[in-house]
């Protein structure tokens, strides 16, 4: 028998300020979470400051609010970094809060060399299915590419991407959309890579990868195991790829948030069980559990803890990881499993038909597609031919009241004063100058996050560091559909 190692268990709890975050990553860890999961909040994925125009009325709404690297040091205040598995949501400026974190783990006397963890740093999905993208498609490519070779002499335990299906399956992919894509996105990423002079081997085992897990357990499990088969395939045949390391298709796993409902909301724990199920099933080294609220609003702590003991009851109680792969052999899955990895082939060759993932992008083809696969689910619903359990079947008369969690109004102004001090107690030359030094570098060849790393020291904040790179890659303005 091949022992399934137990997969990190990860959950989300960060929005508002920092403070306020901090305070419930330090509740998560004392009820035995392994890693923890950082969202941002769109002003910081956008890269731009809380006292922004363009932040107001979003700042801690979705995540937590990052300005500078004060906010990152009572973030993580009290966390011994060196021994905690921290995952970040962010991508369009995922090097910045890379670079933060890795600052905040100096002063706390830990060298990169000993963090783990993992950005998702994968910004040709949101060209895709989210937005928050920044720069163009080949200057985005370039930062990221850049994070690789930085990571690789400061970071070497870091996780450089994930790269993510998850929300193109949130926006509407199908399991079939899901992997075509998100693999076409990790073509893209390891040709970069390649092109920027970078041996396969050196960045490829640090790669990872991020799907969601639907409540069709069986499709699921089939959709990992095609998922992995036509990866290791990639690395192996088309670039080569000597290090079994570079072929593994590692992966983190959420549940569906997009499957979760407002009716009846206890529901969803029964969904979120089933959807962790398969995705510890397909064979997932890292698992986000949603929690019953979450299609309400923000979730509660209690919620946020019942997602975590799902977690803990599969991995503890269900003997899920005494055995790898365990619905090998089986008919159905064996069966799915070609089925799924036959149609993801050939979209990706179509994808390659336009000229790869970026090509594709530009034309719309990738959004279009999933557009269509959402339209086609919503009218599923509408007509009954797809049961949403307390949504078009067994709905009740009356829904019980449910009070939902709300980031507080007051954020934004904490925010705004917090910048306001920090930009008078810093030495604004100093920053001046690297901010010019971070404009020399996007200009040119030189590694740019260098330059970021000692602008954040010196206090600099992320959208003064954004604002520097969009001055000389400028912003990227969306084509219309395919």
């Amino acid at each position: 028998m091949y022992t399934q190692r137990p997969w990190t268990m990860r959950q989300y709890a960060g929005f508002g300020t920092a403070a306020e975050s901090n305070e419930r990553y330090h509740e998560l860890l004392r009820n035995g979470t392994m890693g923890l999961s950082v969202a941002f909040d769109l002003p910081t994925q956008m890269g731009y400051d809380s006292d922004d125009p363009v932040a107001h009325g979003e700042v801690g709404k979705v995540g937590v609010a990052i300005d500078s690297i004060e906010d990152m040091r009572v973030l993580f205040g009290g966390i011994p970094l060196g021994e905690v598995s921290t995952s970040m949501t962010i991508n369009a400026p995922a090097a910045l809060l890379l670079l933060m974190y890795q600052l905040v783990a100096e002063e706390q006397g830990t060298d990169g060399a000993a963090l783990n963890g993992t950005i998702q740093n994968d910004v040709l999905k949101e060209y895709i299915a989210r937005g928050t993208y920044i720069y163009p498609p080949a200057e985005s490519l370039r930062l990221v590419t850049d994070t690789f070779s930085y990571c690789k002499s400061e970071l070497p335990k870091w996780n450089t991407i994930s790269i993510s299906g998850y929300h193109m399956a949130e926006a509407g992919a199908t399991p079939v959309q899901e992997i075509a894509f998100t693999l076409a996105d990790g073509v893209e990423y390891v040709r970069a890579a390649i092109a920027a002079g970078m041996d396969v081997d050196e960045f490829a085992p640090r790669v990872a990868f991020f799907f969601v897990a639907r409540t069709t357990v069986l499709e699921e499990v089939a959709k990992f195991r095609a998922a992995r088969r036509i990866w290791a395939r990639i690395m192996r045949e088309e670039f080569g790829a000597k290090n079994p390391k570079s072929q593994m298709l590692r992966f983190h796993t959420q549940t569906a948030g997009v499957q979760l409902t407002a009716q009846q909301p206890e529901l969803n724990l029964v969904r979120v069980a089933l959807q962790g199920l398969g995705a510890v099933l397909g064979g997932t080294q890292s698992l986000h559990t949603n929690s019953y609220d979450e299609a309400i609003a923000l979730p509660s702590a209690k919620a946020a803890r019942l997602a975590l003991r799902t977690q803990q009851v599969l991995a503890y109680e269900t003997g899920l990881t005494d055995t790898v792969d365990p619905f090998a052999g089986s008919y159905v899955v064996e069966a799915m499993t070609d089925e799924v990895e036959a149609g993801v082939q050939a979209l990706m060759e179509q994808i390659g038909s336009y000229g790869g993932a970026v090509a594709a992008i530009e034309r719309g083809f990738q959004k279009s597609e999933i557009e269509r696969a959402a339209y086609e689910v919503a009218k599923s619903i509408d007509s009954g031919e797809r049961i949403v359990v307390g949504v078009n079947r067994f709905a009740l008369d009356e829904e019980e009241a449910y009070e939902p969690l709300r980031a507080d109004p007051s954020i934004e102004a904490g925010q705004r004063d917090r910048l306001a001090r920090l930009r008078s107690g810093r030495d604004q030359a100093a920053v001046d100058g690297h901010l010019a030094a971070i404009r020399a570098a996007a200009g040119g060849t030189a590694n740019v996050l260098y330059p970021i790393r000692e602008a954040l020291r010196a206090r600099a904040t992320v959208g003064e560091v954004c604002n520097a790179l969009r001055e000389v890659w400028g912003t990227y303005q969306p084509h219309d559909s395919f």
